[in-house]
C-alpha cells in the first residue's frame, strides 16, 4: 500500500472495518471467494497494527466481526419465516444482535495482537512476522472459546473457507482452530508483502499453501465391493407441518425414495425428525393418535431386504410418571423387522431453537422456541457409537452439532463412519450449503466418512477425505446411493483433539518472540 492509500484508508478505520467484515464473510459458500477473505484479514491487521490505543484496536475488531458475522449469518432471518408466535422480521434484529456479541471474539483477538506490537513498538515501527504470528495465535484461542463459552457457537470458522481447496486437508493434522490461525498468517503474509516485506512472510505462507496443495487426495475411487449407502432427500420443508395429513405425506414421500432392496446390502437413512410418528412402546395412549408404533416401525422395516437396515430422526417422549417432562431429538437404527436398535439423543441442543433459556423468565414476554412445541427437548449424555449390523459402527451428530470441532466421536469407541441428519429447511440458501462445508471439514479432521440426510438440501455422502461422493441439491426430492467409504485410521487430530489449538496457539507466540528477539 503507498502512503496515500494508508491514509485514506486510516482517515475512516471504522467504515473500512465495517466494509472489509462484511465482504470477508463472501469467502464462504455459497459464493466461496476465499481471496477476499484473505485481503479483508490482511486489512483488519492494518487497521489493528496501525490503532493508536487498545480501545481503538478492540473497536476496529469488533466492528469488522460485526459485518462478518451479519453477512455470515443472514440465513438465521429464514427461521422465523416459520414462527407464528413471533413475527418474522424479529429474525433481522436476531440475525444483527447475534453478529453484535460474536464481533466480541474477534475484537479479543486484535486486542491481544494490538498489546502484543505495542510491547515492541517503539522499537519497531513496520509490522513484521512477530505481529502476524501473535494475531494468529489471538485468533486460535478466540475462535475456540467462541465455539465452547455459553454452550458455543463455531458456525463458520475462518478455516471453512478452504473446503472447496485441497488446503483443507491440513485439517487432518491441525483440526479447524488451528487452521484458522494458519489462515491468519497466510492473510499477514499479503499484509506484509504490502509493506514491502516480501521474504519471510511470503516464504511462510508459501510454505502452508505448498503443504496444503501437497495434500490433494485426487479423485475419489469407490469400493464396489463395500456394501452401499443410501440418503433419501423428500424435499418437503417446514411448511404445512401443523396439518393432518403432514405426517403421513412425509412418510409417504420417504418410502417412495427408499428404493428397493437388491443384491447388496443397503443402509438407508433419512433426515432429522422425519418420521412424524411415535414409535417406541410405552407411551401413555393418548400420545398415539397419530398411528400405532408397531405400524409405524413395521412400515418402515418393510422398505428393508433381509440384509439392510435404516437408521431415523424421530422424537423420543421423557415422563416422570405419567407426566411428560420432555422430548428428544432422536437418531434409531430399524431392522428388516421393525425392530429398534440402538438410540442417540442430541446433546448439543440449539438455545431459543430446541429449548428456551430461562423460560419462566422469557415466555411471559411473548418469546418462544423456534422448533414448534410446547416442551423444550432435553440433551443426551454425549456423542456414542451405535452398532449398525452389517455396516459396523456408527457415530451420530444431530444437525448443528456437525459444527463442534472435537466434540462429536466417542474416543472410547471409535465408529466406522458419522450419520449426520438434519433439518436446514429453516436456513434458507446460505445456512445449508455453508452446514455441508462444515460437514466436510469434521470428516477431514476426523478422517471419517459422513452421511448426510436432510429434508430439502443438501443431502450428500461424503467420504473420509472430505470429498463429496454423490448429493441431492437443494430443492429437489430425490436420493443418492453409492458404496459405504471406508475410513481412515484415526488422523493426527482425532488422535489429540483441540489441545493441537492451544498448543499451535502457544508454538505461534513462542515463535513471535523468537523472531523479536533474532530480529534485535
Amino acid at each position: 500500500m503507498d502512503r496515500l492509500s494508508i491514509q485514506t484508508m486510516l482517515s475512516r478505520p471504522l467504515l473500512v472495518a465495517l466494509l472489509a467484515g462484511f465482504l470477508s464473510a463472501t469467502g464462504f459458500a455459497p459464493l466461496d471467494w476465499w481471496p477476499v477473505t484473505l485481503i479483508c484479514l490482511a486489512v483488519l491487521l492494518h487497521l489493528t497494527w496501525h490503532a493508536p490505543s487498545a480501545r481503538a484496536a478492540l473497536l476496529r475488531g469488533w466492528v469488522f466481526g460485526a459485518g462478518h458475522f451479519t453477512l455470515g449469518n443472514n440465513w438465521i432471518q429464514h427461521a422465523f419465516d416459520f414462527q407464528d408466535k413471533m413475527p418474522p422480521v424479529l429474525g433481522y434484529f436476531a440475525v444483527l444482535l447475534l453478529a453484535l456479541y460474536l464481533a466480541v471474539y474477534p475484537a479479543v483477538a486484535m486486542g491481544l495482537a494490538w498489546r502484543f506490537a505495542r510491547m515492541v513498538k517503539a522499537r519497531w515501527n513496520e509490522p513484521d512476522l512477530a505481529f502476524v504470528l501473535a494475531a494468529a495465535s489471538a485468533w486460535i484461542v478466540t475462535e475456540y472459546l467462541r465455539g465452547t463459552l455459553f454452550t458455543g457457537y463455531p458456525w463458520n470458522p475462518v478455516a471453512a473457507i478452504w473446503v472447496p481447496t485441497p488446503i483443507a486437508q491440513l485439517a487432518a493434522f491441525t483440526g479447524t482452530y488451528a487452521l484458522s490461525g494458519l489462515t491468519l498468517i497466510v492473510a499477514g503474509a499479503l499484509y506484509l508483502a504490502s509493506q514491502h516485506q516480501y521474504r519471510v512472510p511470503l516464504a511462510t505462507a508459501a510454505l502452508l499453501l505448498a503443504g496444503g496443495f501437497a495434500l490433494n487426495p485426487g479423485r475419489p475411487v469407490e469400493d464396489l465391493t463395500r456394501p452401499h449407502v443410501r440418503v433419501v432427500q423428500p424435499n418437503i420443508g417446514q411448511e404445512g407441518v401443523d396439518r393432518p395429513d403432514y405426517a403421513p405425506r412425509v412418510l409417504a414421500k420417504l418410502a417412495e425414495w427408499s428404493g428397493q432392496p437388491g443384491g447388496v446390502p443397503r443402509l438407508v437413512v433419512w433426515p432429522e425428525g422425519m418420521v412424524n410418528y411415535y414409535v417406541e412402546d410405552g407411551y401413555p395412549q393418548r400420545f398415539y393418535q397419530q398411528g400405532d408404533p408397531r405400524w409405524v416401525r413395521g412400515r418402515i422395516g418393510g422398505l428393508l431386504g433381509p440384509r439392510d437396515r435404516a437408521m431415523v430422526g424421530g422424537n423420543a417422549l421423557f415422563f416422570d410418571g405419567d407426566r411428560l417432562t420432555g422430548a428428544g431429538n432422536s437418531v434409531w437404527t430399524v431392522d428388516p423387522a421393525g425392530m429398534l436398535g440402538g438410540r442417540y439423543d442430541k446433546a448439543h441442543l440449539v438455545p431459543y431453537g430446541e429449548y428456551l433459556p430461562m423460560r419462566t423468565l422469557l415466555a411471559p414476554l411473548g418469546l418462544a422456541r423456534l422448533v414448534m412445541g410446547e416442551i423444550d427437548f432435553i440433551p443426551g449424555p454425549g456423542p456414542r457409537t451405535l452398532a449398525v449390523d452389517g455396516f459396523g459402527r456408527a457415530g451420530v451428530a444431530v444437525c448443528y452439532e456437525i459444527i463442534f470441532s472435537g466434540q462429536i466421536i466417542d474416543q472410547r469407541n471409535r465408529p466406522d463412519f458419522l450419520f449426520n441428519p438434519s433439518n436446514d429447511a429453516w436456513f434458507g440458501s446460505w445456512g445449508p450449503v455453508q452446514h455441508l462445508a462444515q460437514a466436510r471439514l469434521r470428516a477431514i479432521e476426523e478422517g471419517l466418512p459422513i452421511l448426510r440426510a436432510t429434508p430439502t438440501g443438501v443431502s450428500a455422502v461424503i467420504d473420509a477425505r472430505g470429498r463429496l461422493l454423490g448429493t441431492v441439491p437443494a430443492g429437489q426430492e430425490g436420493a443418492v446411493e453409492v458404496p459405504l467409504p471406508a475410513p481412515l485410521p484415526p488422523t493426527f487430530f482425532a488422535r489429540l483433539g483441540n489441545w493441537l489449538a492451544l498448543l499451535v496457539a502457544l508454538a505461534l507466540v513462542v515463535f513471535a518472540i523468537a523472531f523479536r528477539r533474532f530480529a534485535r
